[in-house]
């Protein structure tokens, strides 16, 4: 009896090793995004997939309100990683604008810049020519106190304008296409990776057209506001555009929590910026990654996860 009282006891405490050794393999990250209809969900399955086959990380990809909503999920434990716009990682890190009543956040970490958020201005008004040409229009410019909402401010006043003279509308980018479709308001702002899918399937189905952000509009944004630059939105990115559309652009980010472990982090640096290619083959924003792109213009520092890959491929960053 005694003999078999001790094989039991051997046996069970083999199980619990084993079942430690197991659990502390299959890390399980929670990723938040943006909406389905935005580039951040739809990329950030390609990511996740990515991830998965490279490190067994699992990442569950969920769709949230966007920036915003992905670092407070991150403070609170609720995600472990999550897509942002460079510009509202700046806020929350110094605890500005869409982040004053917050403060500033420590609980998160750079990645790494992912690719081109283009500030796309969407209109079926043939009035509407140029920023300018909002005035006295009724404008969806994003959830109140998003990174849309702020993106548009910032674009109306190089404009000359204020919120006030714009009939604001504060919707998602779904609901801005439904909206502009359903003649309801005359123009959007979607801040997202071209093509965008709300604007892709608009543009299939109506007369919709983007609006430049250019010329001195442009240049007084980019002195005021750094984290701006221009971008081309090449022509044929949308059905009916047959010429380059000229905009601004923030930076889509991939941040984590404070709290992964260096390991992970290096392990999931490395399988997205190892397999640019294998993720540009599902995803058309894949052809943006590149170590310049990832680690330059962040507003943040860095996990050390990250930190050490970028340090092997001769890059150094600030982390902390």
């Amino acid at each position: 009896m005694k003999r078999i009282i001790s094989v039991l006891m051997l046996l069970a405490v083999l199980t619990l090793a084993l079942v430690s050794c197991t659990s502390g393999e299959a890390t399980t990250m929670t990723m938040g995004t943006g909406g389905t209809q935005g580039t951040y969900y739809g990329y950030g399955g390609i990511l996740g997939n990515q991830i998965k086959t490279e490190t067994g990380i699992t990442v569950n990809v969920v769709s949230t309100d966007g920036s915003k909503a992905n670092i407070l999920g991150i403070d609170v434990g609720n995600y472990q990683l999550g897509t942002v716009q460079s510009d509202v990682m700046a806020y929350a890190y110094a605890g500005t604008r869409s982040f004053e009543t917050e403060g500033a956040l420590d609980s998160f970490r750079v990645i790494g810049g992912l690719y081109a958020e283009a500030v796309q201005l969407v209109t079926m008004d043939p009035a509407i020519k140029s920023v300018a040409d909002l005035a006295g229009k009724k404008v969806s410019i994003g959830a109140a106190g998003s990174g849309v909402y702020f993106n548009a401010i910032d674009i109306l006043g190089a404009a000359g304008l204020t919120e006030a003279d714009i009939q604001p509308q504060y919707q998602s980018f779904g609901d801005s296409a439904d909206a502009l479709k359903d003649g309801k308001i005359d123009a959007a702002f979607i801040v997202a990776g071209a093509p965008t899918p709300a604007i892709q399937e608009l543009c299939t189905t109506t007369d919709a057209y983007l609006v430049p952000v250019d010329g001195a509009v442009a240049e007084k944004l980019m002195a005021e506001s750094p984290y701006y630059t221009t971008y081309d939105i090449p022509a044929g990115t949308y059905e009916g555009q047959e010429n380059d559309v000229t905009t601004v652009t923030v930076k889509a980010t991939l941040i984590v929590s404070t709290s992964a472990s260096e390991d992970d982090v290096y392990a999931v640096t490395k399988a997205i910026f190892d397999n640019a290619e294998a993720i540009t083959t599902a995803h058309a924003k894949g052809a943006e990654l590149s170590l310049e792109n990832a680690t330059e213009g962040m507003t943040a520092p860095f996990h050390k996860g990250a930190a050490k890959y970028f340090a092997e491929k001769g890059i150094t960053v600030e982390s902390k």
